[in-house]
């Protein structure tokens, strides 16, 4: 089974296309993880996520999802390559977003 569910904040605000068969969007999403050393010591990391969506979850995005919020992603890995105009392979991981909604305050606490 191929399945995500992420709780973070938005990096930056959407960015929308239009193509013939629909509406995409895709923004950046921010998870943070800390944990203790060998010394005792927190260390804290953030990881960068890509999310996409498409059709009527993306135009809900475009109304619910703005820099700095905090919000819970359903969804699925993708990975997919292109040769860009410098004609070298570029390779993409994305979270293909299913549910997107607010994220309720105590519920970045309850994730392990």
């Amino acid at each position: 089974m191929n399945s995500v569910k992420l709780i973070g904040n938005v990096g930056r605000d959407i960015s929308v296309k239009e193509f013939e068969g629909g509406r995409l969007v895709s923004f950046s999403l921010a998870t943070n993880e800390s944990y203790l050393n060998k010394n005792k010591e927190e260390v804290k990391n953030t990881h960068w996520h890509t999310i996409v969506a498409w059709g009527q979850l993306a135009q809900r995005c475009e109304t619910l999802v703005e820099k700095g919020k905090m919000i819970v992603v359903e969804g699925k890995l993708n990975y997919r390559q292109y040769e860009n105009k410098d004609k070298q392979l570029v390779r993409v991981a994305e979270v293909v977003a299913f549910k997107v909604e607010e994220a309720v305050k105590n519920q970045e606490a309850n994730v392990s």
